[in-house]
């Protein structure tokens, strides 16, 4: 402020003929005649939370800088440089932000409303679209995400109306506002960043295993279950992967039961895996697959794999889309599953659109577009569900995946479909006559508050790769600890399954719930 001051005062020395003992003497009048002070109020201190920063491929992204320490203004100011530049989240703008970075700006805090679910959908969009590109553009500038209160509010308002003032008035002006206004200097308590050298992704992985011989087939159902955004800390991703993780979670519930009686025991294996990384190039599915192909020698994926099917995005919308790099040939099993998910988007429900979108790998782009790419890669026949159209879709990294993008009805209908053909198709019910419009699942059977409560947790709990450590480990905990205890109801619980009589030989029983084991944790 006082480097301010005397910019001003010098100035107004060399525009003004006025004698210099009145020029000095002029800010003192001022200052007895103007209103008393307030007092300086205390520091307010309020958590902020940084831009990524990490490279990948050996591309740089996000800000390489930490430490702040310099006066607020916001993006209404003349001179930004060496500044703390203060945007809202309503007003925010590409332009505003590369404006604050031409300028040399010393940091940028933007301020994010607190009920997100509140902010306008055009907003929201709009954020959606310039998160990667403020990631990837690299630079110096600390930038940094704080939740609006009252008191960060107050000082917003404060520091707008003396940037605002400060553009239009004269010398003499902003030299009195400047002796008259309160001013804030903001400062981060942290330290300057340091690269983690080494980090771990935790995966998980189990099995049902099929009843019948050796070289059963196995269907792999996998999906990721971090999430991805412009600042890790406020990376939530209930969709994205928050939905694909808790439909997961309960077809492992679903079919665990009927696995556990023998009538009901399918020939089929089923592996179920929830993997780390996934925002990073899919790295935990990568590890996966190298240890389960190239260092070990019984492993379900070096057997007969009839195919596997990657979750993404599948909470909302009234798509859903089959994502695959080569279409699956007639006479296939994943040709069979892809003609069973058509027939039961049509048949039991006809609001919902299914297609499937053809798009081939491209190995000279930085990242894979899909997680079915990474088993496609490895001659494994995959496809990826997605209500969205393609992957470059903002709902997959963005810090606007809160809770409130996830509709409960959507997330337990579209579990449904996915089980529904899933059954048909490893008890191979179409074949033996079973109507397309006969369900084998019930809205009841499906357990809306499991996958309502597992996608919660992703939803409260941030689960950016860089936080996988302890945060992924949570989000899983909690996943599976929404999952019905092992064991028969007693009495007094009741029977919330009824019976089915049709192509599966008895009603469905409240089984077992086989919680996947947790395996091998797998570095980038």
């Amino acid at each position: 402020m006082l480097e301010e001051a005397g910019e001003v005062l010098e100035n107004v020395l060399k525009a003004s003929c006025l004698p210099l003992g009145f020029i000095v003497f002029l800010p003192a009048v001022l200052l007895l005649v103007a209103p008393p002070l307030p007092a300086a109020d205390a520091a307010h201190e309020f958590t902020v939370y940084r831009m990524q920063q990490y490279d990948l491929q050996g591309q740089p992204y996000g800000t390489r800088n930490a430490v702040l320490n310099t006066e607020a203004r916001t993006v209404d100011a003349d001179v930004l440089s060496r500044r703390c530049v203060l945007m809202r989240l309503l007003d925010f703008s590409y332009e505003h932000y590369q404006k604050a970075l031409r300028q040399s700006a010393g940091a940028v805090v933007i301020i994010l409303p607190r009920a997100m679910a509140a902010v306008p959908q055009d907003v929201v969009r709009q954020f959606m679209e310039i998160e990667p590109e403020m990631l990837a553009m690299e630079t110096v500038v600390p930038v940094y995400f704080a939740v609006e209160d009252e008191a960060l509010l107050s000082i917003y308002e404060q520091t707008q109306a003396a940037s605002a003032s400060q553009g239009s008035a004269s010398a003499a002006e902003v030299l009195l506002h400047t002796a008259t206004a309160n001013g804030f200097q903001m400062v981060t308590s942290g330290a300057q960043s340091q690269a983690v050298s080494d980090w771990l992704i935790t995966s998980v992985e189990g099995r049902l295993t099929g009843l019948g011989g050796e070289d059963l087939p196995t269907i792999v159902i996998v999906a990721h279950y971090d999430a991805f955004g412009v600042a890790p800390w406020l990376s939530l991703g209930a969709d994205s992967n928050g939905s694909g993780i808790s439909v997961l979670l309960e077809l492992a519930r679903l079919f665990s039961r009927l696995y556990t009686y023998k009538r009901t025991h399918a020939a089929y294996n089923l592996l179920f895996f929830a993997s780390g990384g996934g925002k990073f190039n899919y790295q935990g599915t990568k590890r996966w697959l190298e240890d389960s192909l190239d260092h070990t020698d019984s492993s379900l994926l070096q057997d007969n794999v009839a195919f596997v099917l990657c979750l993404d995005t599948v909470g909302r919308g009234s798509h859903l889309r089959l994502h695959v790099s080569k279409p699956p040939r007639e006479g296939t099993l994943q040709h069979v599953f892809l003609r069973e998910l058509e027939m039961v988007a049509a048949h039991q429900f006809p609001d919902v659109s299914f297609s499937m979108v053809h798009k081939k790998i491209n190995l000279a782009d930085d990242v894979l577009a899909w997680e079915h790419e990474r088993f496609a890669i490895r001659r494994l026949p995959a496809f990826t569900l997605s209500h969205l159209e393609n992957h470059r879709a903002g709902p997959r990294s963005s810090i606007m995946d809160v809770r409130s993008r996830v509709d409960s009805k959507t997330l337990t209908r579209n579990t449904r479909i996915i089980a529904e053909a899933l059954t048909r198709v490893i008890y191979n019910l179409t074949e033996k006559g079973t109507p397309p419009d006969m369900p084998v699942f019930t809205e009841q059977m499906v357990k809306c508050g499991a996958l309502g409560g597992a996608t919660g947790t992703h939803a409260v709990t941030p689960a950016c790769t860089p936080l996988a450590g302890p945060a992924g480990a949570d989000r899983l905990s909690h996943g599976l600890a929404h999952q019905p205890a092992p064991g028969r109801p007693t009495a007094g619980q009741g029977r919330d399954v009824p019976e089915y009589t049709g192509a599966l030989p008895e009603p469905l029983p409240e089984g077992r719930a086989a919680a996947p084991r947790e395996g091998r944790q797998a570095g980038p």
